[in-house]
């Protein structure tokens, strides 16, 4: 239990329409009183009901700074399980500052960031995983994100995490058990149980490991490269795509020379774009860079939009580029439909082994877009997502951890088979078992806890 009163602004330091000071701790009450009073200039903080808001006046002495509302939650009902008030004043960078003077002149010290949210967790209110979540969901970029993120912060994670810890927890304790008592514990026949247990873990294991892919487009966005040709139609597709005059577009081949980055939502889906200098073979210096910068990115890239010019044969730089985009996530955009076209679809599909979706566009008349977005929906979702259900994991330290405990599975699975004895099966499982509890938090070092919540913003 704390013994420390903290107060920070929870709100965005700007000019807004209200502010809110978070103040939390076991003096939060008594501290707010002493610069609230209700109209009638009565100090009633310390005797209202918890979950109420009142309506009063900040005072500086005898000076009202301003109108306020305050409202007034008791522990352990509150975000951080501790006593916890919430002054509610008009929005201004110098009124909310000149509050939290106020309420830091009683005696309370200024949070760190995201010391709220730590002390909700240590103080057992929420599980380390739902405590990322809420970073997470302050960050979402798009509604994949912002649905992923509050569904782990309703314990989507922390359930599934803790069913699997129960199941490896009986298996351990069993096994104990019966080396301690042999002579009452019969072990006959359990090699065969704990292998169908095992099975199971490591399945479930699996698919949430593999979860992660999709989790991380959720979260970051689709890394996304734009490739062709000069004059292809590469900065025409950024334009359309970011809704505004972001590339500088010219007849004349090679006027994008380096990169040209921008972020774009397609409905529910967010991606990084990249675009790049033209691909072709070039003696002009600067040129050169951007084409082997081009290169580069594309190696590095979820997903390549190759944007075809089907008004032009294909030459040895278009065989290059479908050279080192062999194995990536890949999207040909077929432009310039509307002029006489040399390149078909047909074409296309049995250049590449019918390997990529083509995507027939014209930039110009601004055609393609809904089966662009479709065809980038289904590649990476698979035309589907569901938070009912399904859990995604969008944090990397989860995703290490259980790939940890997935591999420690393996070897109970492998010492099993070769009927090894049963204490090497209990070393691998409580690693498996400790390894998921660094995921909610159960055995994690002060060390990493401070690490987690420094990242979080002031005033959560």
């Amino acid at each position: 239990m704390y013994t420390e009163t903290i107060a920070a602004i929870a709100t965005a330091l700007s000019d807004s329409g209200i502010s809110i000071i978070r103040v939390s701790g076991p003096d939060a009450i008594t501290a707010v009183d002493q610069i609230f009073m209700t109209k009638g200039r009565k100090h009633i903080l310390q005797k209202v009901s918890s979950h109420t808001i009142h309506y009063g006046l900040v005072y500086e002495q005898d000076k009202p700074v301003d109108e306020v509302m305050v409202s007034v939650m008791r522990a352990p009902r509150s975000y951080t399980a501790e006593d916890v008030v919430e002054i509610h004043c008009h929005g201004g960078i110098l009124i909310t500052n000149r509050i939290l003077e106020l309420v830091i002149e009683t005696g309370v010290r200024l949070a760190l960031p995201g010391e709220f949210t730590k002390r909700a967790f240590l103080n057992g209110r929420i599980d380390l995983s739902r405590a990322e979540a809420v970073m997470d969901l302050i960050q979402s970029t798009n509604e994949f994100a912002m649905r992923s993120s509050f569904s782990q912060l309703r314990g989507s994670v922390f359930s599934v995490i803790k069913e699997l810890r129960e199941k490896i927890l009986y298996e351990i304790a069993f096994i104990e058990s019966a080396l301690d008592d042999p002579e009452h514990i019969d072990m006959d026949g359990h090699g065969e149980a704990l292998s169908q247990v095992l099975n199971e873990l490591s399945f479930t294991l699996k698919k949430l490991i593999d979860s992660a892919k999709d989790g991380k487009v959720m979260k970051d966005g689709i890394g996304t490269v734009i490739l062709g040709k000069p004059n292809a139609g590469k900065s025409s597709l950024l334009n359309a795509l970011s809704g505004g005059e972001r590339a500088i577009v010219t007849d004349i081949a090679g006027t994008t020379r380096d990169i040209l980055e921008e972020t774009v939502r397609l409905k529910n889906i967010c991606l990084c774009i990249k675009d790049t200098a033209g691909i072709r073979h070039t003696e002009d210096i600067v040129e050169k860079i951007g084409v082997e910068r081009a290169i580069q990115s594309a190696k590095e890239a979820d997903l390549i939009l190759y944007v075809v010019d089907a008004s032009v044969p294909w030459d040895d730089n278009d065989f290059e580029i479908l050279s080192f985009i062999r194995e990536k996530n890949c999207l040909i955009i077929l432009n310039k439909t509307d002029l006489p076209s040399v390149i078909t679809e047909d074409i296309i599909y049995e250049t590449t082994e019918n390997r990529y979706p083509v995507i027939k566009m014209s930039l110009t008349q601004q055609s393609g877009m809904e089966e662009l977005e479709e065809a980038i929906r289904d590649l990476f979702f698979h035309g589907k997502i569901s938070f009912e259900n399904e859990v995604y994991i969008t944090n990397m330290r989860h995703k290490e951890a259980l790939q940890e405990a997935y591999e420690s599975i393996l070897m109970v699975i492998e010492s099993v088979s070769k009927k090894l004895p049963e204490d090497f099966y209990s070393i691998d499982l409580m690693n498996a078992y400790s390894r998921l509890g660094h995921i909610i938090g159960e055995e994690v070092g002060e060390d990493l806890v401070n690490e987690i919540f420094s990242r979080f913003c002031m005033g959560k």
